[in-house]
């Protein structure tokens, strides 16, 4: 019997093919969030390389442990500046199988207003 999978795993696989279907050539940007941290890259499928990430755990932000909106808005800000400094302007939001709202709305948002399109 197969065992039954938690509404975040079935959410995060229907946004996955969701997203391979459209995809067209872009990059995905994804996020990972946890209860102390936020995560955010710029990934290439085809190719299976990260291009750009940041996090709340990165030496430049100095938010190690702090998970609210605005270290979120500052993460999307960071990978935004980096993925245009690695030549990316467009992407293709990968939720992860979490809900729009909160620290990931934050974090679109602000890679948004930092030049990414998507």
């Amino acid at each position: 019997m197969a065992k039954s999978m938690s509404p975040l795993a079935r959410r995060r696989m229907r946004v996955r093919s969701k997203l391979k279907r459209v995809m067209r050539g872009r990059l995905r940007l994804s996020v990972f969030r946890s209860g102390r941290n936020i995560y955010a890259q710029v990934i290439d499928d085809t190719k299976g390389v990260t291009v750009a990430a940041a996090s709340t755990l990165d030496k430049d932000l100095s938010l190690r442990g702090k998970a609210d909106v605005d270290a979120a808005s500052q993460v999307g800000k960071l990978v935004a500046e980096r993925a245009k400094a690695a030549g990316v302007e467009e992407v293709y939001f990968d939720r992860g199988g979490y809900l729009f709202h909160g620290r990931v709305k934050a974090l679109a948002d602000s890679a948004r207003e930092a030049g990414l399109n998507f």
